[in-house]
């Protein structure tokens, strides 16, 4: 496989918070990165610096290859990064399939003949066809986050920066979107975020977890949960997120 992203040595501190501590890891095409940790433990910080909005104090962001460290998040955009965020703001005022062209012309950098094809295809491979018309801000929350995917796929993204996006769903909600994401993987690189944990058990391929930045443990999702040092860190929570099947 391909390795898409490699985050080497990531350092950063603010004051006396360490969110990113000499941390390393790669994720390459095809596969999906799950990264867990309590609050407080780095992750957003991690994904910040990984998307170009802030910059490490040390250390390396290389995207397909190209070290990408110092560029914007525009540029990380248009090399093939995409993120979807928590809480979904897509332009409440606008149609699904109105945030999903603008996302494919603005962010994908289609032409006005190769755009609106495009974000029919995002909308099918979400399964929001049926909402093309809904105004955004009427969605219901899981239609938000389909639609949160559809705009971040949209950019033709060779990683996918996925952020808590299962947060506030209820275990059936969890268990559609798992099932959504486990079909985009293909020919993607995806690092996930999430307390759901067993959301990520049902897609990752590997899980790391964090504590104040630095990496407690890396490997299959099951040897991860069962970490001593992740049990600790969560106080015996790890496991009491809604189940995926």
């Amino acid at each position: 496989m391909v390795t898409v992203l490699s985050a080497e040595g990531l350092c950063k501190r603010f004051g006396q918070i360490v969110v990113a501590d000499d941390l390393s890891f790669s994720v390459s095409s095809s596969e999906c990165l799950g990264i867990i940790g309590p609050n407080g433990a780095g992750k957003t910080s991690v994904f910040n610096i990984l998307d170009g909005s802030i910059r490490p104090d040390q250390g390396r962001v290389v995207l397909d290859g190209r070290d990408v460290t110092l560029q914007s998040k525009h540029f990380r955009a248009r090399q093939g990064m995409g993120r979807a965020y928590q809480i979904p703001q897509p332009f409440a005022d606008l149609t699904a399939y109105e945030n999903v062209l603008a996302a494919s012309t603005f962010g994908g950098g289609l032409d006005s003949r190769e755009a609106p094809a495009a974000a029919w295809k995002m909308m099918e491979i979400t399964g929001l066809l049926g909402r093309a018309t809904t105004m955004a801000g009427s969605l219901s929350l899981l239609d938000r986050k389909r639609l949160e995917l559809a705009r971040a796929l949209a950019l033709r993204p060779k990683l996918l920066l996925l952020d808590e996006i299962a947060g506030g769903l209820t275990e059936m909600e969890v268990h559609q979107l798992a099932a959504l994401i486990r079909s985009i993987k293909p020919g993607i690189a995806i690092v996930w975020i999430e307390h759901v944990t067993n959301a990520l058990s049902a897609v990752a391929d590997r899980v790391m977890a964090i504590h104040f930045g630095h990496k407690i443990a890396e490997g299959s999702p099951s040897a991860v949960m069962r970490h001593p040092a992740v049990q600790e860190v969560y106080m015996g929570t790890v496991m009491d997120a809604p189940a995926v099947h």
